[in-house]
């Protein structure tokens, strides 16, 4: 076995159990597969990331790529090549395409817990093969013949980047300096550097297709500042037939640095150059309209949705590998005997705070799972929705609320829980003879991935709410108040279902403080500092809030299995569904309370001070 322990009875226990994936299928675009089909693909997708998908793991860390700066080529180690030949090979990126380009089917919540196998057994695998799904981007948004190139990219199997940071600009997008100049055959010479490009060199794929974002110049065209003011490109590595895709000669996008990093080693993390070499990089306008930020969005929101996922499984995998250590480590006596030399020693997981810190990376790890299913299952009506043809706007507006929490609150909750992993292994857990010393590098990442936590922070509270006039957020705490009204369980988990009241009041009125911060600064604009202190704890309230109630709704189907007749390992398996409930309830749900107060009670002294007195 390798190094990666899967949840699988857990995925299936969110998806048929909890939130009824099944209740979904029989129509369009869901009308092809079955609850058999989708437990098949599920089983079989496990097996193959337990095992040969997860042996590169540690190899391509220990081997990272090697970089020529004169060639500007890139030597992947063989263990990754050979991880994703298999990935490729076996047909996975299948799952998450529409069947116009080759999909089966499969609603988005199957798709991410597919995609939380293959990201926990072997993320760099996951992050090369972003081809087919910038493939679909592209047949979504481009020209008739650009559709064309959609379907070579994947016929071909092609690499794709997404190409948006630039040195100076950062995170601030807008602030971007690449340009693209119009040319007289319809094409776009670009010029600039971009840096931070995943994937942007590897020795694996005929080409890469860069989707760059760029300023456009030139006659008629108008400049315009920041984000408005950029279109998307399509930047191929080499020139190709556009009818057979066959490669030509080498465009002029070249990678001119490779960084060094603390994790996800082996995944290429490159800056690129855009026609400084002496050939130019020729590009092409994506569609038919300068909208670059909406149509990278497309790319943002489902990267988002990836890295928030691949925390959560790297967490849900940390965890076991704890726990199977905590279950097998022998050391010292039990605690009420502690002062009896002739005690006999115990395995660790009898230790009380070792089981505090094993409950609670199971309750993020479990609970957190609950929430990018839930998410997904938003993304689920979505697509039944369009299909149908129905308005699904507030399906949108949910999915657009929860994107944030999947990626801002799984990536934090993942780095916090993944160091207690590590610290329940003591100082074994620090060894490179465990797992969990590089997933704690490799998921360190991922809360600067897409968007920093307070970045989303920020377009939770501003975009996703104040925007929408809270009607995405209405709508989810309506289901929590549903929830809460309807009592069931036989009145059992009574104290738990309270203590969720008052998280729920808890994030409201810290929402109602943030709001009133935000009506104040149209007096004084300093105001709006006291939402940019705390916009990052109303994230993460926000996010234990739905970890809670999840939690409760899992223990609530768990209780009523167990009132029937169950296998032992059932037994177990629902029992820690109920267990894992109340201690959160009672542990991390009254912590919101406090943070309530500090909301509420918020001033400007922090922003006041001096620079100097930092």
């Amino acid at each position: 076995m390798g190094h990666f322990r899967s949840s699988l009875r857990d995925l299936e226990f969110n998806l048929f159990e909890v939130f009824r994936v099944q209740d979904r299928l029989g129509a369009a675009p869901y009308d092809e597969v079955d609850v058999e089909t989708l437990r098949g693909v599920l089983s079989e997708l496990n097996s193959f990331a337990t095992g040969p998908l997860a042996a590169s793991f540690a190899d391509g860390d220990r081997n990272p790529p090697v970089f020529d700066p004169a060639t500007h080529s890139v030597a992947l180690p063989q263990s990754v090549k050979d991880a994703y030949r298999l990935l490729w090979d076996g047909e996975w990126w299948r799952l998450g395409l529409p069947a116009e380009l080759g999909g089966y089917g499969i609603p988005p919540s199957v798709q991410w817990a597919a995609a939380e196998l293959i990201l926990g057994a072997n993320a760099i695998a996951f992050l090369y093969l972003s081809g087919p799904n910038m493939a679909s981007v592209v047949h979504r948004n481009g020209t008739a013949q650009q559709k064309r190139w959609a379907e070579l990219m994947i016929e071909r199997g092609w690499g794709a980047t997404m190409v948006l940071t630039e040195p100076d600009a950062g995170s601030d997008v807008g602030a971007g300096r690449t340009k693209a100049v119009r040319q007289a055959d319809g094409s776009w010479h670009l010029e600039g550097v971009k840096r931070f490009i995943t994937s942007a060199e590897q020795d694996m794929t005929e080409n890469i297709l860069h989707l760059v974002l760029a300023r456009p110049e030139g006659p008629g065209l108008a400049p315009r500042p920041g984000t408005k003011g950029l279109s998307l490109y399509l930047v191929p590595k080499y020139h190709f037939d556009p009818e057979t895709g066959e490669a030509g000669t080498r465009n002029g996008v070249f990678v001119t640095g490779v960084e060094h990093k603390m994790g996800l080693k082996a995944s290429t993390t490159c800056e690129l150059t855009f026609g400084q070499h002496g050939v130019p990089a020729v590009g092409w306008l994506l569609g038919e309209v300068h909208d670059g930020i909406a149509q990278m969005f497309e790319v943002i929101e489902y990267a988002r949705m990836m890295v928030g996922t691949k925390a959560i499984g790297t967490l849900s995998a940390g965890y076991l590998a704890a726990l199977e250590y905590a279950k097998e480590r022998v050391q010292g006596p039990d605690l009420p005997r502690m002062l009896d030399k002739t005690a006999p020693r115990v395995t660790i997981i009898h230790h009380p705070d070792v089981r505090r810190m094993l409950m609670l990376q199971k309750a993020y790890a479990e609970g957190l799972r609950a929430v990018y299913l839930y998410t997904a299952g938003w993304q689920d009506r979505i697509r039944l929705g369009a299909a149908a043809g129905t308005d699904v706007s507030l399906e949108k507006r949910v999915n657009d609320l929860l994107l944030p929490i999947v990626k801002g609150v799984g990536s934090e909750r993942a780095s916090e829980m993944l160091q207690l992993s590590l610290q329940t292994l003591g100082g074994s857990g620090y060894l490179e003879d465990y797992p969990i010393e590089q997933y704690v590098r490799d998921a360190r990442i991922d809360s600067l991935y897409e968007g920093t936590t307070a970045i989303q922070s920020l377009d939770l509270v501003f975009r996703k709410i104040v925007r929408d006039d809270g009607q995405a957020l209405a709508q989810v705490a309506g289901e929590i108040q549903a929830f809460l009204d309807a009592q069931s369980g036989n009145g059992r988990l009574k104290q738990e279902r309270a203590q969720l009241a008052t998280a729920l009041a808890d994030v409201q009125g810290m929402l109602g403080a943030l709001t009133g911060y935000l009506t104040a600064a149209q007096q004084d604009p300093a105001g709006v500092y006291k939402v940019g202190q705390h916009s990052v704890r109303f994230l993460m309230a926000l996010g234990d809030l739905l970890v809670g109630w999840l939690l409760l709704r899992q223990a609530e189907v768990a209780l009523t299995a167990l009132d029937g007749p169950v296998s032992a390992r059932d037994q177990a398996f629902y029992d820690g569904k109920v267990g894992v409930a109340r201690f959160f309830a009672t542990t991390v749900l009254p912590l919101l309370s406090a943070q309530r107060g500090i909301v509420e009670h918020a001033d400007n002294a922090l922003m006041e001070l001096p620079e100097a007195a930092f």
